[in-house]
């Protein structure tokens, strides 16, 4: 019986148009030089279908009120130690200008999950106040959690043509494990939202932590295949860091280790780049938690946006979802001038002034 060779098979596999989900599993074990052989194509992937440059997202963290009580969150509803706060119009209004003078090209409006009347309203004015200072160009994403379809439609006339939502794991099982068990945290009310978010129009990203407790290298193919079949626009993936606050930090000593953590990150970018050329893919800041050069060494591997965090900093080091956050005793310059340097350092260009849309939504627009 010939033995094939570990990096034939990885060979072999990535010659292939479509993967399986054994296909995936191999992937992502692959370690040494078969690992190299996944980032290499990544690469060149990347280079081919959204060229090596990096769209800014300038980062609002605007509030961390929250209504959900999400197991691994540093700022879910009943982790009372936080210092809850909301930046006032004014001062989101005012970072917006800034980085629509900053040539950003796009922000992310970021905050807990909550629903309300009120808070629908104080973004739909919010959206409209943004385009009217920017003059229609500065582009406009959301991460604000699950709403109704009314409140998604209205944000989405008001100005707004992205959504984030992560499903932080695809599986139901394990899912269940991350979360409350209540009518408050639902895998299929998640899931629906999602397809909700794609037929009104919105370009619609997700994503999934790696590294949580119960998770298998099996859960994280699933995740793979689940973003594939959901058909995404845009995706933010990022390791598990675990905060102390939270009922998931007793688990903290059988997780992988964090290198391995990061490892498996960068792993699953790489193999999203090649499963869905052509979509946007963020380097999120908590692979900076890990390693400095963290999304750096993303980009270089897949990922093609980047969100430089540009909330007033007084506010910055209560918006932690995870502990040892980087970038929160930075000003708003300063983020600016490093994002630059390190986008460089990757071998990259900054698009600045451009909102970088996904080439994935814009070709399924023209079909």
């Amino acid at each position: 019986m010939i033995r094939i060779l570990p990096y034939k098979m990885i060979e072999t596999i990535l010659q292939k148009g479509t993967f399986t989900r054994e296909d995936l599993i191999e992937l992502l074990n692959a370690e040494g030089e078969e690992r190299q052989l996944l980032l290499r194509r990544a690469a060149e992937v990347k280079e081919a279908e959204v060229g090596n440059v990096v769209y800014l997202r300038g980062l609002i963290e605007f509030s961390n009120r929250c209504a959900k009580n999400c197991l691994y969150c540093g700022i879910r509803y009943d982790n009372k130690s936080v210092h809850r706060y909301s930046v006032s119009d004014e001062e989101i209004l005012e970072a917006a200008k800034h980085a629509y003078e900053q040539r950003f090209g796009s922000i992310v409006l970021q905050s807990g999950e909550i629903v309300s009347p009120a808070f629908t309203k104080r973004m739909e004015r919010l959206l409209q106040e943004i385009k009217k200072l920017s003059d229609g160009e500065l582009g406009i994403t959301l991460s604000c959690g699950e709403q109704s379809e009314e409140t998604y439609r209205r944000w989405f006339e008001a100005g707004a043509h992205r959504y984030l939502l992560r499903i932080e794991s695809s599986t139901p099982e394990l899912y269940a494990k991350i979360h409350p068990n209540d009518e408050n945290h639902s895998y299929q009310h998640r899931v629906d939202c999602l397809k909700l978010l794609k037929t009104i129009g919105y370009q619609v990203g997700t994503g999934v932590m790696v590294g949580l407790p119960f998770q298998t290298v099996e859960h994280l193919a699933n995740d793979l295949l689940f973003m594939q079949n959901l058909d995404i626009d845009m995706c933010g993936m990022g390791p598990y860091i675990e905060h102390q606050e939270t009922p998931l930090y007793e688990y903290k000593d059988s997780l992988w280790p964090l290198q391995k953590r990061f490892d498996m990150t960068q792993n699953m970018v790489a193999i999203l780049r090649i499963m869905m050329k052509d979509i946007n893919i963020a380097a999120t800041t908590a692979l900076q938690a890990i390693d400095k050069l963290g999304r750096e060494k993303v980009i270089r591997t897949g990922a093609n946006i980047i969100m430089p965090n540009i909330t007033p900093g007084i506010y910055r080091n209560d918006y932690k979802l995870y502990e040892n956050k980087p970038c929160t005793d930075e000003n708003a310059d300063d983020c600016t001038r490093c994002i630059e340097v390190r986008v460089k350092l990757a071998d990259n260009d900054v698009g600045f002034a451009e909102w970088g849309d996904s080439k994935h939504y814009k070709k399924k627009k023209r079909h």
